[in-house]
This record gives C-alpha cells, structure tokens and sequence, in this order.
C-alpha cells in the first residue's frame, strides 16, 4: 500500500509563475495531464500558496473548532447563496462525521465569517484569494494539455462567484466505524485540498484504495472532465484518537452555465458524448438536497450519463 501511495504524481506549479522556460512548462503539463487521466489526481508543490499563511490558517481552524458550540453556532450559514456558508455540524445520523466552515468569495454577502478566533476571518479571506489565483493556473495548464484554444476555458468560465472554501474537523474514529467522508466524486471543475499531517485522504485507483500521503506545504489536486481527464472516487478515513483537519477550495462554473461535453471531445474525434448536458445550479442543488436529506444519497456526474 505504502508503495502504491507514492504511485500519485508531484508537480512543482513555479514554472507557471514565471516568464520563459518553454520546454519545462510544457513537460509540466504533460505530467500533470497523464496524471490527471490515470489517477484523476496529483500532488502540487511551488502553487503559489505562502506556506507561512498555509500553516496559520491551519492553526487558526483547529482553534476554531476548539470553540464551544454557542461561539461556532454564531456563525451559522445565514441562508442564500450557492453553498450553506457558514459553519455546520453532520447530524447524528450522517454518515459523515465531521463538522465544517464554508464560505463564498470574500466579498459576498451570503458569508457569515467568524470573529473569533482573532485573525481567523482574514486569515480565511486572504487563503481564499490565492487559491483562486492557483486555479486560474491551473485551468490554463488543463486548457493548454487539452489542446483547446488559447484561454478557452478562462473565457468559458470566467466568473469566480461559486468559488467556495470548506474548512473540516474530522472526529476521531470509533471502535466500530472510522468513515470521515464517504466514497464520492467531486462535482465542480477543480478540486484543492490542503490537509494536515494526521491524512486519511485515499482514491480509488485499479480497485484499490491508496492513501494520499500528506506533505508539508502540498496541496492535492482533484480536476473533472468529461472523462478525457478522469473524475476520481475518493473518500476520508479517521484515525483513532486523532481529529483531522482540512482546508478544501472549489475552483466553480458560475450556476446558469450550461455544462455538456465540449465538441472538442466529441464531433471532432469522433466519440460520443458521454453526459447530457444540465445547468451547473441545478446539479449543485441537487447533490446538497441529497446529501443533506436523509436517506442520504451521493449525487454524482453519473446522474446525467446518456444510457
């Protein structure tokens, strides 16, 4: 297992954020892209995340689950907006066990951030806005490997409003059961996770689950295609005696975009669409209905497979 862990790709993102350097640029795209549609995954270092500020959200989140519920409760999601922002506890009956903080663009209304503690609000604020610069990058190394026009994606998607943040405690596991997040697939375009040192992140790879080990100062990189580049199952196992701690940033099609298959992988290579299309907010309502009203069902991109 241990060697299979070390199977999923690192790519070191500093090329992109410098002029020049042709031929290492695109020897990191062709990593990335290979690794994108074998593991549906890979590791990122050099992202243009300060590990300094990584490390201090970090403490600030575990700190802020530390609070007492009355003081997290405050900031409870005020209603609107594409997600529930604010903090959320699973109940009893999910078979999630985790508690979490979401939040929109900064600038949105919709958010209830925090006051305590000191620093945490800015902190999250200032995270949000590098990772939404990360997956501008990270879009367009995805555009330039997919062989579309130059900035076909940027234009395509070029409104970061469903942007969101989920920051997660994970409990500890019990005697009988140690699921954090169950099995699923993620439904936006790209996924940043920044998890701490205890892990439990593991994807399904050739009928095996393989942890994703974590590392200093690395984010984990999920991105969804129309299956050119592979939508991956992944799921969050606990320790015991450990909580777990995350920092997650969805990098979003805004909701009244239509999303179907590009004819780029299909007129024009001769295969056949493998989804219908279907507006990006009535997908998302769908998967938070379903996720948050028992019985509990995972909604998936499978939902709008053409049969």
């Amino acid at each position: 297992m241990e060697n299979l862990a070390n199977n999923i790709p690192t790519i070191d993102l500093s090329v992109f954020f410098r002029d020049g350097d042709e031929e290492a640029k695109k020897a990191a795209k062709e990593s990335l892209g290979r690794a994108c549609a074998e593991y549906g995954f890979f590791l990122a270092t050099n992202h243009g995340i300060p590990s300094d500020l990584m490390s201090r959200a970090m403490e600030l989140c575990q700190t802020f689950f530390g609070l007492a519920d009355e003081e997290k409760l405050k900031s409870r999601p005020r209603g609107g907006g594409s997600v529930p922002a604010g903090y959320t506890k699973q109940p009893e009956q999910s078979p999630d066990k985790n508690e979490y903080f979401a939040m929109l663009q900064p600038q949105i209304s919709f958010n209830n951030l925090p006051e305590n503690p000191p620093g945490f609000r800015a902190a999250l604020e200032e995270i949000f806005t590098h990772f939404s610069k990360t997956g501008e990058v990270t879009e367009s190394i995805i555009n330039d490997y997919l062989g579309l026009p130059p900035n076909f994606l940027k234009e395509y998607n070029n409104d970061r409003s469903w942007d969101w943040m989920n920051v997660k405690h994970y409990f500890p596991a019990t005697e009988t059961e140690n699921v954090g997040i169950s099995s699923h697939k993620d439904g936006n375009a790209i996924t940043f996770v920044f998890q701490d040192e205890v892990g439990g992140l593991e994807v399904l790879w050739n009928g095996q689950w393989i942890p994703i080990v974590p590392s200093k100062g690395t984010l984990v990189v999920n991105v969804l295609t129309n299956e050119k580049l592979k939508s991956a199952l992944h799921r969050v196992t606990r320790p015991k005696g450990r909580s777990r701690y995350s920092i997650s940033f969805f990098y979003n099609l805004q909701g009244d975009k239509l999303v179907e298959p590009f004819p780029h992988f299909t007129t024009q290579i001769g295969e056949p669409p493998k989804y219908k299309g279907f507006l990006y907010k009535d997908y998302q309502a769908l998967r938070i209905k379903n996720k948050i009203n028992p019985p509990y069902k995972e909604i998936g991109i499978d939902h709008f497979a053409i049969i």
